[in-house]
């Protein structure tokens, strides 16, 4: 027999999943780094973030910090598209296998906003 998709076993080992990707993940860093035109003196490299008071940081790299951080940053934005998918299960177990309260029309996830 076929397994629902969202029987809670089926959500269960698609969570677990996730998790042990996050696991191998590696280094991450926020931010975006990017390449300047050449200028008569300093590096060409760029890492721009938000500080913790959302303004606006910038350091000047090397070569070898550029090529590290980047690699970094695109790690760190699939461990965010993880947990958001991640979170999405967490939402769909909650709402399919939790005792609520009862309600006259079920509530969807679509309805909720969290597909």
């Amino acid at each position: 027999m076929k397994e629902k998709s969202d029987s809670p076993q089926n959500l269960e080992n698609q969570y677990r999943r996730l998790a042990r990707s996050l696991g191998q993940i590696g280094f991450i860093c926020q931010g975006s780094v990017f390449e300047r035109k050449q200028s008569g003196s300093g590096s060409r490299y760029q890492w721009t973030w938000k500080n913790t008071q959302q303004k606006t940081m910038s350091l000047t790299l090397s070569e070898d910090q550029f090529t590290w951080l980047k690699a970094a940053i695109a790690r760190h934005r699939q461990t965010e598209k993880i947990l958001r998918q991640m979170r999405k299960i967490s939402h769909r177990f909650l709402l399919k296998h939790v005792a609520g309260p009862l309600r006259r029309k079920p509530l969807s996830v679509k309805q909720l906003g969290l597909i």
